[in-house]
């Protein structure tokens, strides 16, 4: 029914394994092979290109949904319906930004203190025009095929670059100065295909597969047990959940069973409180899907 396109290079490691997860896998002979397959009845055919190419290519309907970031949306201007955000990226869950970054060393600590005629590199030369212009800037914008950073301060005075961590940056002897854009990695959809219904329902229903294996990434599932009502309440005290949590009383009236879902960030300090508050029998389980 649809045909989808995912992002090739920085992004295709996490794309794929989220897909995995989402029990989607994507199928190809090689890493290196452009065309793929899923093996569910939404999905007619897979292409593998790069970002910067998809919303352009779903724009004109060339596929029927993509991934990719929201700065090449924005760089390349394109018309295409956005389903929603994953929050995810090359190495973490946070959004990358486009930042203008210039010499650790240098004196200037904010745009607006960039000269007239300002020499730019940047893979994003419609973003960074529009972004100088605003402020009233004349720069000289060079377009970059990358390693960006390398270029200052030899070749330009300034670098407009993607970052997640800001490492890359930092170990260029590079400071940020300002934030044109946070771009999150997003589903986005051709506008025809997205008003067809059955394809839009489709669409929709692998956004929920993603998203629900995204938010799992976050949780675990917590089991235990106690035996008294006052460690029940001491210990339901200690339990953030979703909703509420699930309590069950045991056979023979011999305690409670409890089990919720809690963040993992904090599963380390939180089983350790939840045995001294009397628990027993404590089980962590990972989880596949979180669909709200």
């Amino acid at each position: 029914m649809l045909e989808l396109v995912l992002p090739k290079g920085s992004l295709e490691k996490a794309t794929m394994a989220l897909f995995e997860a989402a029990d989607l896998n994507v199928r190809r002979n090689s890493s290196v092979q452009y065309k793929a397959t899923i093996d569910d009845p939404r999905v007619n055919g897979v292409r593998i290109l790069r970002p910067q190419e998809i919303p352009v290519y779903v724009a004109e309907g060339l596929f029927d949904l993509g991934i990719t970031g929201r700065d090449w949306v924005a760089e390349t201007d394109s018309d295409v319906v956005s389903l929603g955000e994953l929050k995810y990226s090359k190495v973490t869950a946070k959004p990358v930004k486009i930042v203008v970054a210039v010499p650790e060393d240098s004196p200037v600590q904010s745009v607006a203190e960039l000269p007239q005629g300002v020499r730019v590199s940047t893979e994003y030369p419609v973003l960074t025009r529009k972004f100088f212009a605003d402020k009233g800037i004349e720069a000289d914008i060079r377009l970059s095929y990358g390693a960006t950073e390398a270029k200052v301060p030899d070749i330009v005075d300034v670098a407009v670059d993607i970052t997640e961590t800001g490492n890359a940056l930092r170990a260029a002897g590079l400071r940020i100065v300002d934030t044109i854009l946070t771009s999150y990695t997003e589903f986005v959809a051709n506008a025809e295909a997205y008003a067809d219904p059955d394809k839009r329902h489709a669409m929709e229903q692998l956004l929920t597969l993603l998203q629900g294996s995204l938010e799992a990434r976050t949780k675990v599932l917590v089991k235990l047990n106690v035996v008294s009502d006052s460690e029940l309440e001491s210990v339901i005290a200690l339990l953030p959940s979703m909703k509420s949590p699930t309590v069950n009383q045991l056979h023979g009236q011999a305690g409670y069973a409890i089990e919720t879902v809690v963040e993992k960030s904090g599963i380390n300090r939180l089983i350790p409180d939840l045995k001294d508050a009397g628990a027993t029998d404590i089980i962590e389980l990972p989880l596949s899907k979180i669909i709200r």
